[in-house]
């Protein structure tokens, strides 16, 4: 298997494909605004690094940190220096996932269970981190004669200690709450507020004035501790959001007109726009791919 050196390049190719790609980053990729994307990501920290936005919640980023997102969470690298920052990410089709999963054996699971505010975040050992590498390198290394059959089998043994090791932190933890000291950088009480209550009224009308009114700040207080603290802008952060519940419930069957009520868009044009923008195709035809 190629080793890509991209993120895009990487998600590009996991669609094109229906498999799995695998991207090395060694130096700084400009990292993209809030985003959501078709497939599972799997972001494994060699270095460290700052922080992840996931959804509404921060985490800190160390190294051997593993990070499990899905199609519907929206992401985002913040607080970003000019620092090397070396990862490894692997995008990874939905569809293929399930297709190697068994009656016994569901290596969907980590990506599809999101009961109880789980975390995103694993922080894996040493022992552990070196046989996550080993499965990668084994992966990369693949040539020639039956270079499938070693490929697949790798990723299913990765997968399979990465179903583990997330259900034994379903079991024996309670629901994390997101991380509060990140590493060099004061965490913001507002914005971690802010940030719940766009969550628990997405569906509703949110606009800037509202959040100001809402925390008794300033509109131009409000937008920058948010920027400072996510990357990014509330209007944007509040339209991936709402694209990834749109998403959501177009896979489970939902009319676009059903998702475009409760995704929280002012109106349908807005809502058609966004959508096509963020995903690349309609939400009809998204809703006929999910489906079929």
């Amino acid at each position: 298997m190629e080793e890509l050196t991209s993120c895009r390049q990487a998600i590009e190719n996991c669609l094109a494909t229906h498999t799995f790609s695998i991207a090395h980053l060694y130096k700084e990729e400009k990292a993209m605004d809030m985003h959501i994307h078709d497939c599972y990501e799997l972001y494994y920290s060699i270095s460290g690094g700052r922080q992840f936005l996931i959804d509404n919640r921060f985490y800190s980023i160390a190294s051997g940190d593993l990070f499990i997102i899905n199609q519907y969470e929206s992401h985002k690298l913040t607080q970003i220096d000019s620092c090397v920052h070396e990862r490894i990410v692997l995008s990874i089709h939905p569809e293929y996932v399930k297709t190697l999963s068994t009656a016994e054996t569901d290596l969907d699971y980590c990506f599809s269970h999101r009961e109880g505010g789980i975390s995103h975040k694993l922080s894996l050992s040493k022992e552990q981190q070196k046989r996550f590498l080993y499965f990668v390198g084994k992966m990369l290394s693949a040539k020639g004669y039956a270079h499938d059959i070693i490929e697949q089998a790798a990723f299913m043994e990765l997968l399979s200690l990465i179903n583990y090791l997330f259900k034994t932190s379903c079991r024996r933890q309670p629901a994390k709450t997101p991380d509060k000291e990140l590493s060099g950088y004061k965490y913001n009480r507002q914005v971690d507020d802010i940030l719940s209550y766009i969550n628990r009224n997405i569906s509703a009308p949110i606009t800037i004035d509202t959040l100001a009114g809402e925390f008794f700040l300033s509109e131009s207080y409000i937008c920058r501790i948010f920027k400072s603290a996510t990357g990014t802008t509330i209007n944007k952060y509040i339209t991936a959001r709402r694209i990834s519940i749109a998403k959501a419930l177009l896979n489970e069957g939902a009319g676009v007109g059903e998702a475009f009520e409760k995704s929280g868009f002012a109106d349908y044009s807005n809502f058609f726009k966004a959508f096509t923008k963020a995903v690349g195709i309609s939400p009809k035809k998204y809703a006929g791919l999910s489906v079929s």
